[in-house]
């Protein structure tokens, strides 16, 4: 069998692959959506190695600079809620309410009160010192411990 040059030189479509199934893998195993991208571009580089004719080195510098610029666009065009992953646990029935909207219970108090969301009554206090009436839209916009951190909508 060869060194692993010329394996390389001889099939760096199959190589490339190889290293975007692995790094596939990686992202499945883990779930944190980074190994995505490199992933992508390594796919993309076996064609481009195989049918454009780089080099070696061309195609190592062609991959570093797909998934820089790719993992750089996806952090600044791709849903926040889509790149928020590491903290937002599905299980977590609380957390998951951040975004929702609802409405007023009881009047708020020093910045405390009761707001119904998403079915549930829940306590709840009000981002700033703005006067919150019974049946006044909220939205949830945290979670302190048990209690929702809520602003007008």
């Amino acid at each position: 069998m060869g060194d692993p040059m010329s394996l390389y030189l001889a099939h760096p479509l199959w190589a490339w692959l190889a290293l975007a199934g692995v790094l596939l893998v990686i992202e499945v195993l883990t779930g944190s959506g980074w190994m995505l991208w490199p992933a992508g571009c390594a796919a993309v580089v076996a064609f481009a190695a195989a049918y454009g004719g780089l080099s070696p080195g061309q195609a190592v510098l062609v991959f570093a600079l797909l998934t820089i610029s790719s993992v750089l666009l996806a952090r600044r065009y791709l849903p926040k809620s889509l790149l928020r992953r590491a903290d937002n646990d599905i299980n977590d029935n609380v957390a998951r309410l951040v975004g929702h909207q609802g409405r007023v219970v009881t009047a708020f108090h020093d910045r405390s009160g009761r707001v119904f969301v998403d079915g549930k009554e829940w306590a709840a206090e009000a981002d700033d010192a703005q006067a919150l009436n019974a049946g006044a839209r909220v939205e949830v916009t945290g979670v302190a411990g048990a209690r929702l951190k809520v602003r007008a909508a």
